[in-house]
């Protein structure tokens, strides 16, 4: 089976009830690009990628436009097979990673449809047909964050993550207490997420005004050595989020012990196939993790559950979903949610959503 067509959309998904804070950025809305893959069989496969604007991580929706445009033509005729197909899209682009995973997904979502077989099923098979979710506070008041904790609590969530940084560190401080109290003796687990927003010293003081309370500390400073400057310095476990931008890297970090676990986003470390490399990784060393992406709606939401799926239970932080966040579907019947605070898997071939391609308009380019 091989690559016959290949088309581009863009779509706009404006966040409800908006913006979103972060500490490096406002989201009000985002733009993501779809991908749309023809086989020579006639089966199609869809892809995703959704870039929080120009600054949360090196990667922005023109620039997705931009280098799929340019892959396009050569992956024409292109095998769909996931070692065939990244070494193509290496030979065409170099780097990129975040534009390769949309042409990734479509690969798995159009293979698993030629196969009869579900996306989990290609990556090695489901463990479970319940994947863990977590709701993601924006920066926010204190008794407002605790606020939503305590929402999310009783709604069966069984991690929460608060944002923080931007803002005077006394204030980070107060709502991580507030949170907690909102919290304590649920068993939800809680990650403090900066950002990469944090001084060093803002990292340690957190760190240590807090020592009572359970928490991880998600990308809390914005470079690989931050983190190694104040990696034996705080008594709260570090993961890495932001700077995590390869399997390369990742396996670095995981090698040499600078990292307790990850946040890790499919479309950031290239797609479905590097993803499964990195989830093996993670389960040598022992290591928690996401299967999460930054944005994006039911395609990319369906990628990372299959992903999910997949990995052992006691090393899967959960699945975070911008469902929350913004309107409709793209699968008005099999659309990606979490209930519970669990996302049912998705069933059928492929990724098991169909999307509605009337929603994205003319494709903006097309091979």
């Amino acid at each position: 089976m091989r690559i016959a067509e290949i088309h581009v959309y863009r779509h706009d998904l404006p966040v409800l009830d908006g913006p979103y804070e972060l500490a490096l950025a406002e989201v009000r809305s985002v733009s993501t690009t779809l991908v749309e893959l023809v086989a020579d069989t006639g089966h199609v496969g869809w892809g995703e990628t959704c870039p929080v604007g120009p600054t949360y991580a090196e990667s922005h929706a023109a620039g997705a436009v931009a280098a799929l445009s340019e892959m396009a033509p050569g992956l024409r005729g292109a095998e769909v097979l996931p070692i065939p197909l990244h070494r193509r899209m290496d030979g065409l682009l170099n780097g990129h990673n975040y534009a390769k995973a949309a042409v990734d997904i479509a690969a798995h979502d159009l293979l698993g449809k030629h196969l009869g077989v579900s996306v989990s099923d290609l990556l090695g098979g489901a463990v479970t047909d319940r994947v863990p979710s977590y709701y993601s506070t924006g920066v926010g008041p204190p008794d407002e964050t605790a606020r939503l904790a305590a929402e999310k609590r009783a709604e069966g969530y069984p991690r929460l993550q608060v944002k923080v940084g931007g803002r005077p560190v006394e204030e980070d401080i107060e709502t991580i207490r507030k949170v907690w109290e909102a919290i304590r003796g649920s068993g939800m687990r809680l990650a403090v997420d900066g950002n990469r927003s944090l001084t060093t010293r803002d990292a340690l003081r957190l760190s240590r005004e807090c020592p009572d309370i359970p928490f991880i500390m998600e990308q809390p400073c914005n470079t690989i050595e931050d983190l190694q400057k104040i990696r034996s310095q705080v008594s709260h476990g570090i993961y890495m989020d932001e700077n995590s931008t390869s399997l390369n890297t990742a396996i670095t970090a995981a090698g040499t012990g600078l990292v307790d676990g990850f946040g890790m986003k499919v479309t950031r470390i290239g797609g479905l196939h590097p993803m499964r490399a990195f989830r093996d990784v993670c389960a040598a060393r022992n290591l928690p993790h996401t299967c999460d992406d930054s944005w994006g709606g039911d395609i990319i939401a369906a990628a990372c559950t299959h992903i999910g799926a997949t990995v052992a239970p006691e090393l899967l932080e959960g699945v975070w979903l911008a469902a929350p966040y913004i309107e409709g579907h793209y699968d008005p019947v099999n659309g990606i949610r979490a209930e519970g605070g669990y996302i049912e898997r998705p069933q059928g071939p492929g990724l098991g959503v169909t999307p509605d391609a009337g929603l994205f308009g003319a494709p903006v380019a097309s091979c």
